[in-house]
């Protein structure tokens, strides 16, 4: 079984893919990148228990900056689609040259965003936790925390380029693996770089571990050093070992207008789209910090326990973007309707299941995440809350990576933003003043569940299959 997906068997007009074929190429994207996702998930998840056992301060001050690297990776993500989305259509329609052209732009764009964003970060970053509401006893390292993670966006972008580039040409295997690398990187950099040197016992053993004692820092600096390690590595297999994008000679290093005019069309909607809602994120953070540090250690260790539930949701929709996107490459847009329901509703199927086990295990999820029994108890209160919008949320994650795929990003982002702005705060700030955090994630249950809706809509009726025929001069235009 080769890495990269072969359409050449589905491209004539009589050709298509049994419903068990569908579903095993479903399944076979998906899985690895679920796999990928529940294990970043897990171990973001040891993460914040370790920064967790430090105190509530020092969850807090994570916690306050969590909508800003929000923002700003989102804002990668959708540099990253631009061109990772042409691959997916080039490579559906047998262009591998054009394919490794934008590779090469792909990756030099990276550079440049990255360097960008990153200078952007460490200027805000002494002021961003004042701004943010933030305690006195917080801020400090708050404002450390960022400026590290600033440091080392350039490397996160091109980690995400290459995987998103890999997962496009249909390899989920690589980026799946090295993410899951990156994950475990992190909970080992952070082992030694958080606590201070000391004696771990294990039966009759003693056995002595390094430390640098650093705290929230060395959560970052763990971080960071995991980041440009899986980076290096995602690059090393794009640009050598992939069969299909890896560097040859004769396609030249330069940037080409309608490349980056298409990257354009496709990552501005989506960065429009980020900035806004990471806004609203901010917004929410305002809204949860003057509920005392209590609430913002609970919230923010309940958005990484809901991690698990949603993260499933990421990989299959990521698989929808891959297959959507070859399919629309290939001009079959009757394969990639049949794709992106049958992706679908296999998130829905998958996120319902996790959702149950998150209601049912919740207080003993944050048992593992803090020692502080208040914390404890408001989280698993507002994670029981969010459980029951997780099957329309995932409808919104995995049609939006299939509508992705075809290149439709305009209409879901204003779909999204009238959503966020339009429900999710306007809830929240009317009822966190009454009933506390328990009203803010009662606000984002119905505001998922809106935007699962509208988005479900959306892909029904099939107008972006239209707009993705005409896109393509000379498509047929029916679906």
């Amino acid at each position: 079984m080769t890495k990269e997906l072969d359409w050449s068997r589905w491209l004539g007009p009589e050709a298509a893919p049994t419903l068990a074929e569908q579903m095993a190429l479903v399944l076979r994207l998906s899985v690895p990148a679920i796999l990928a996702e529940v294990s970043s998930t897990a171990m973001n998840y040891i993460d914040s228990a370790m920064v967790g056992s430090l105190g509530a301060n020092a969850t807090a001050a994570i916690g306050l900056v969590a909508s800003t690297t929000w923002l700003f990776g989102g804002l990668c993500i959708a540099m990253v689609t631009g061109f990772s989305v042409q691959i997916a259509h080039l490579i559906g329609g047998g262009r591998r040259a054009e394919a490794q052209s934008v590779v090469r732009q792909g990756l030099m764009a990276a550079l440049l965003w990255g360097a960008l964003l990153s200078l952007a970060g460490v200027f805000i970053s002494g002021g961003l936790p004042r701004w943010l509401g933030g305690a006195a006893d917080v801020c400090p390292d708050s404002s450390r925390y960022f400026f590290i993670y600033a440091c080392a966006l350039p490397f996160v972008l091109l980690r995400q380029t290459a995987g998103g580039m890999l997962q496009c040409s249909g390899d989920m295997r690589t980026p799946s693996a090295l993410n899951i690398l990156l994950c475990t990187l992190d909970v080992v950099f952070n082992t030694l770089l958080i606590f201070p040197a000391r004696t771990v016992t294990l039966g009759r053993w003693a056995l002595p571990l390094p430390g640098a004692g650093l705290g929230v820092a060395g959560a970052a600096l763990g971080t960071a050093a995991a980041e440009v390690v899986t980076a290096l590595l995602m690059l090393f297999f794009l640009c050598f070992r992939s069969p299909v994008l890896r560097l040859e000679r004769g396609v030249p290093w330069r940037f080409e207008r309608s490349c980056l005019r298409t990257a354009a069309r496709l990552s501005l909607p989506l960065a429009l789209e980020r900035v806004i809602l990471s806004g609203a994120q901010i917004v929410s953070t305002r809204i949860v910090a003057p509920l005392g540090t209590v609430a913002v250690a609970a919230n923010s260790l309940a958005v990484t326990a809901e991690g698990f539930c949603y993260m499933p949701g990421y990989g299959i929709g990521s698989a929808a973007t891959t297959l959507v996107g070859q399919s629309i490459g290939a001009q079959r847009l009757d394969l990639s309707k049949r794709f992106a329901r049958l992706s679908t509703a296999l998130g829905m199927a998958v996120m319902s299941c996790m959702g149950v086990v998150m209601f049912l295990a919740a207080p003993w999820m944050f048992t593992l995440l803090t020692p502080d029994p208040a914390i404890r108890e408001l989280g698993a209160y507002v994670l029981r809350i969010e459980a029951f919008a997780e099957p329309l949320f995932a409808a919104a994650i995995v049609a939006a990576g299939a509508l992705r795929g075809a290149g439709d990003t305009l209409v879901p982002c204003v779909m999204n933003l009238v959503s966020m702005w339009g429900v999710r705060l306007t809830m929240a700030a009317f009822l966190a003043p009454r009933i506390g955090l328990a009203g803010v994630w009662l606000a984002m249950c119905v505001e998922l569940c809106v935007t699962g809706v509208i988005f479900l809509i959306r892909l029904l009726r099939g107008r972006w299959l239209t707009s993705a025929a005409r896109q393509h001069m000379g498509w047929p235009a029916a679906e």
